[in-house]
């Protein structure tokens, strides 16, 4: 019993120890603080410094973009917001690579396959993930009687490929 005394009283000593070494920064109070924030080492951009542009080619207060990093027409990873206005979808397309997408906010109406069809829609509310699969044909947007634009987030890798279905057509559709 008492070859074993040794190591229980080190085991006390160690706790005791490391409580005292845990309790400094509060015993030191102001003495001990967090470094303030590096803005070039982690960059925030309030709701109303995002980059939104008109999406190329589409109607005004149809799609707008916002790119926040890469390029979907690039290499690699990228990672932008797409916010469609209530009465715009996109017509069916498809991409060569998957696409993760969060609905940030309002509702977000999709359909899988090349036959254009809003009423055969689904609504997807906000705080819902959507993937969609690579090469395979799909459209979304916001119905005519929406209340509010739909603000979707999108990941993935680059170069997407975005190809039209029918490429006669525009790529979006007034619903």
């Amino acid at each position: 019993m008492t070859d074993t005394q040794p190591g229980a009283e080190a085991s006390r000593r160690d706790l005791l120890a490391a409580s005292l070494f845990g309790a400094l920064p509060l015993l030191l109070g102001a003495a001990a603080q967090a470094s303030p924030l590096n803005p070039e080492q982690t960059i925030i951009l309030s709701p109303d410094a995002l980059p939104w542009m008109p999406t190329k080619g589409y109607p005004e207060r149809s799609a707008d973009r916002c790119t926040l990093t890469g390029d979907i027409n690039g290499t690699g990873l990228y990672y932008t917001l797409i916010r469609w206005w209530p009465g715009y979808m996109s017509a069916p397309h498809t991409y060569t690579t998957d696409r993760f997408c969060m609905i940030l906010s309002g509702t977000r109406w999709c359909n899988s396959g090349p036959d254009f069809d809003p009423a055969a829609c689904v609504p997807v509310k906000a705080g819902s993930f959507v993937r969609r699969v690579a090469g395979t044909p799909h459209y979304d947007g916001v119905v005519r009687d929406g209340s509010e634009p739909a603000v979707i987030a999108i990941c993935g890798m680059a170069p997407v490929n975005y190809a039209l279905v029918d490429p006669s057509q525009p790529g979006w559709r007034r619903v």
